[in-house]
């Protein structure tokens, strides 16, 4: 049984060798990076020291001081023994008092950019999606659906958000489309419930089922539209609300 491409994607891209010279504090930041959009879990444990060394193209010493950062932040617990290992404590959730300071910091302009790039991708990686999904990546879609719908917290919404489109780009199996959403996202991913209140939760929420059901009934045309006028409502909802601001 062929492993499934949503898995092995995302494992080349967030565990992605580094560029040559690559030393600890760019190890720490990408872990860091999936640490806070949620592709590696509260509690998830770490492949071993020496083969995640191997996997970023680093060496055992460079590894271990990458995590030592991370133990210093409080977002990797390391524990000995036979049940031991490197376990990951994400940061606690976001506050609305912490996001409204932060989209000030981005112009209309800005937003507006950036939320062209995120359609950009967000197409293209729905549309591949569900030409080249497996079972096993549409079950694993839908599971993050529910997810996002059982979410109490901006910030829960949020990393089910994520992880939704960073997978459906890993199910796309395309790592450079991955890379892409991990850097979008972290660009301007905690920004996007931030104006989502009310009966419009349930109605995002929506908006994301029927994204992954058209990628499961392998839809392409259908699944790049949904996606690109999902994220594009995004776009304009902030811009309104950094609109406000200014008022």
């Amino acid at each position: 049984m062929p492993r499934s491409a949503l898995a092995t994607v995302r494992s080349r891209t967030v565990f992605a060798p580094l560029d040559a010279g690559g030393r600890a504090g760019t190890v720490a930041r990408r872990l860091i990076q999936a640490i806070t959009l949620g592709l590696l879990l509260d509690g998830e444990c770490l492949p071993a020291e020496s083969e995640l060394a191997s996997q970023f193209g680093v060496s055992p010493v460079t590894l271990r001081e990458a995590l030592a950062m991370l133990r210093d932040m409080g977002l990797v617990e390391t524990r000995r023994g036979r049940q031991g290992g490197s376990f990951i404590r994400a940061p606690d959730q976001a506050q609305a008092g912490y996001l409204e300071p932060q989209l000030r910091l981005l112009s209309v302009h800005e937003l507006q950019d950036i939320g062209d790039h995120r359609a950009a991708v967000a197409g293209a990686a729905a549309r591949l999606a569900s030409q080249r999904a497996l079972d096993g990546d549409v079950h694993a879609l839908r599971e993050h659906v529910a997810r996002l719908r059982a979410a109490g917290t901006l910030a829960e919404r949020r990393r089910a958000d994520t992880r939704i489109h960073i997978e459906i780009a890993a199910a796309a199996q395309s790592p450079r489309l991955t890379r892409a959403e991990m850097d979008l996202w972290s660009e301007v991913g905690d920004l996007v419930w931030l104006p989502v209140t009310g009966d419009l939760v349930a109605e995002v929420t929506a908006e994301h089922v029927a994204l992954v059901d058209a990628i499961g009934r392998a839809d392409p045309d259908e699944a790049r539209q949904l996606a690109e006028q999902h994220v594009l409502a995004e776009t304009e909802r902030l811009i309104k609300l950094r609109l406000g601001m200014e008022r």
